[in-house]
């Protein structure tokens, strides 16, 4: 099984998901993040069925980043309680596995030497 896990979550609306999504990659917590919606959600909250309008964004990334993610997340998100989920990813071909690695954690200099990505926050 690979490290590779796959985090769902969903916004109320285009422009949430979208910096989530700028902010986990630009943040190298996440080596791609796709988005697709609108979708129609029904779901029971505060002992209410409610139906809602949104938008899902799939995040690739690996599981010791699964934290970070999550706190993000929590910190961008516009719901008190977003979904957040997690999982693995059991097979894929090895060259996209490979790009999900290289692409997420420390960033590496040409010499290989671990370089401080700048850390981009909520409304940058």
């Amino acid at each position: 099984m690979s490290d590779a896990i796959q985090i769902v979550t969903t916004t109320s609306d285009l422009a949430d998901a979208e910096r989530i999504a700028a902010v986990l990659v630009a943040n190298r917590l996440a080596a791609c993040v796709q988005l697709a919606g609108p979708i129609e959600s029904t779901y029971r909250w505060k002992d209410q069925v409610e139906n809602a309008s949104e938008w899902i964004c799939t995040i690739k990334t690996l599981r010791d980043l699964y934290p970070a993610v999550e706190s993000k997340i929590r910190e961008l998100h516009s719901y008190s309680e977003p979904e957040i989920t997690a999982t693995a990813i059991v097979a894929g071909s090895q060259g996209y596995l490979d790009w999900i690695a290289e692409s997420v954690g420390p960033a590496t200099s040409a010499a290989g030497e671990a370089v401080t990505p700048s850390v981009q926050r909520a409304g940058e």
